[in-house]
Formats: structure tokens, sequence, C-alpha cells
């Protein structure tokens, strides 16, 4: 038996859809947070068979979504740098930046990008190419950035001079807190993610749920995990409960994992950040600290770029504030598809125009 299977059982997900109807007696809005969570319920087609007065929201957590078109830009001004290899995850090469070329463009120009698994990918390839810059395109979450601390502690002990991170690094609970204030975004309810929380713990949530007066339910990724946080955050809603509701205890201790966050803010503090469709939230980014800023590509080689006009109609702001749904976007299915994306919402397999398309246009 598959460890899973039990979260995927007919009896198990008859049951809490039951459960569900009967508490949702009134209209809420649910926002989940991360793209893992929008990717599974639009595979397992649970928005369809939740009840009318249940409306899911699809929120910013996909980082290729909201990594802004000037970081793009960026990216793309490094590799064609003479003696330099871009490392990449897969997604991101083909999200286009603010002049619609992606570094896909690039690479089959002859460019060195190389698509990895891993940050220590690129260690390896710095370890072997003493005589070329090896860039690593660091997009990510508080899951990702652990990975990074591990690079970065290589590089330092190694005294690595030739590699270096393009960051793009972001903290969901002040872009959740910014969304929650936006008049544009009305959210009752939150589900968390829970490969995030399994390192942050619940404890940033708490004050979250306290500070915005919403019940949040931190869920796993199968369709039981996802129904019981629905069902949790529906009755809390209904109560008029704020609190926390840890439903995916088998992977989330409560205290995260001390261990990252540690080697984390031993490399990393927080900032601002540009979120693409959302514009700049406060505190919602990680920079490298004075200490390690050596290793930042940016300056390293002094890359700077001016922010470019949205140009694009592309509406995946819109979609991730609960405005409008994918289709209602103009290039949805038309001009905008997984072949063809005109945003990162239909690059990554994370992104709701992407889910949508894929597992609902059918």
């Amino acid at each position: 038996m598959w460890y899973d299977q039990p979260f995927r059982e007919t009896r198990h997900l008859t049951a809490l859809l039951r459960a569900i109807r009967q508490e949702a007696a009134r209209p809420i809005r649910i926002m989940e947070v991360c793209g893992g969570q929008t990717y599974a319920l639009s595979r397992y087609r649970i928005e369809e068979l939740l009840p009318d007065t249940v409306q899911m929201i699809h929120g910013p957590g996909c980082p290729v979504c909201v990594t802004p078109a000037e970081t793009v830009d960026q990216a793309l001004a490094i590799a064609r740098l003479p003696s330099t290899t871009l490392c990449s995850f897969g997604d991101m090469i083909r999200v286009p930046g603010s002049g619609g070329k992606s570094l896909q463009h690039l690479r089959t120009e002859g460019y060195d990008i190389r698509i990895v698994y891993s940050p220590l990918d690129a260690l390896e390839m710095a370890r072997e190419n003493r005589n070329r810059q090896v860039v690593f395109f660091a997009i990510g979450f508080e899951t990702t950035t652990p990975l990074y601390t591990l690079l970065l502690s290589q590089a330092v002990a190694e005294r690595l001079e030739n590699l270096s991170l393009l960051t793009s690094l972001f903290t969901l609970p002040a872009a959740i807190r910014f969304l929650t204030r936006d008049p544009e975004c009305r959210t009752d309810a939150l589900l968390a993610a829970g490969h995030v929380c399994s390192i942050t713990g619940i404890e940033e949530y708490r004050q979250l749920s306290r500070q915005t007066r919403r019940p949040i339910a931190v869920t796993g990724f199968e369709p039981a995990d996802l129904l019981y946080g629905i069902y949790r955050v529906i009755h809390l809603h209904n109560g008029g409960e704020a609190q926390v509701v840890n439903a995916y205890s088998r992977a989330v201790p409560p205290q995260g994992n001390e261990k990252a966050r540690r080697e984390t803010s031993r490399f990393f503090t927080p900032c601002d950040a540009r979120w693409r469709g959302l514009g700049t939230i406060p505190g919602s980014g990680l920079k490298l600290r004075p200490a390690y800023e050596q290793y930042e590509a940016r300056n390293r080689f002094h890359c700077t770029v001016s922010l470019p006009n949205d140009t694009t109609s592309c509406r995946a702001g819109e979609i991730m504030k609960g405005k409008i749904s994918p289709r209602e976007c103009p290039l949805f299915g038309r001009r905008c598809t997984p072949d063809s994306p005109m945003g990162p919402s239909m690059v990554s397999a994370e992104g709701a125009c992407s889910a949508f398309y894929r597992y609902r246009t059918t």
C-alpha cells in the first residue's frame, strides 16, 4: 500500500464532502496559499465537488509566478555575459522577461544555460570550471531557502569565488498579511502550505490568524488533506474563531525545522520584495546579509535593470486576489497556453492558469 492511499480513498472523501456541505450553509471565500495546493485542487477536481457557497481563491504561493519580470531580465543579462554559466530549475527558463524573451530563447541561441534539479549541481559545476562564473537562479519560499544555505556554506568553506546566486526569495506570512488588508482581496479563511510550515513551524501562523482575524488550516496536498483543511476552516469561521489548525501533523511538527531556520538566518535577512502581479510587499523577501553580499550575482556583475512597464495584459495578479478566474483572462487558452505562455502563471505547473488549463478545460 502506498502511504498516500488512505488520503485518496472514496469513503473518506465522501464523508469529508458530506461534512463540508453540512457546514457551508453561508458563503465563504478560502484562499489556498500554496501553488502545490492549487495544482492538487485542480488535478483532483476538488473545487467542482464543493458546494456553491465555497469559493477557492488561488493565492500567491508559486515562486515562479511571483518572481518579477525585472529579475528575469537580470537573469537574461547575466546569461549573456562571457564565460558565464547560468543554472536554473526547469520552470524558470520558460518565464518571459519584460521584452518577451526567456532563458529558453537564449539557450537556443547557444548561451550556457543549464537546467538542474538541485543547487548542489551548480556547486559541482563551479568546482570543475574555475575559469567560468557559475550563477544559480535562486527562487523560492521558506521551503527552498535552506537548500541555498547549504550551497552557500560549502562555497564559503571552499572559498569558491566563481559561484554566486541571483536571488528571488520570498516569505509567505508577510504576503498573506498584505493581501488580507487589500480591499480587492476578500478572504474569510486560509489554507497554509504544509511543506512551508514544516520549516517555519506554525507559531507565526498563529500570530497571523490573530492579526487577520481569519482561521487558518495547515494542509498537505492529498485530496483528504485539502478537504479536511477546508472543513476545519469553515467550521471555525462559522463559530467566529480565528485560530490555526494543523491538519498535516504527520509532516509538520509545531516547532518546524529549527536548524533550517538558523541556517537561513545565518545567511539571509528580511527585506522588502516586489511580487509579480502584486507589487512591493514590505518585509516579504530575503536578501543576503552584508557578510555574504559578494555571493549575490547582482552585486558581482553590477546588474541593474529598469522596472518594466507591464504591457502583456497578463492578469495573474487579479487571479491571485480572487478578482477573476483564469478563464476570465482574455489571453487564457488563446494567446496564452502552456506551449506559448504569456505570463508565469501559465509556465509553472503550480500556477493557477496552468493547472486550470490542464485539468479544467476539458
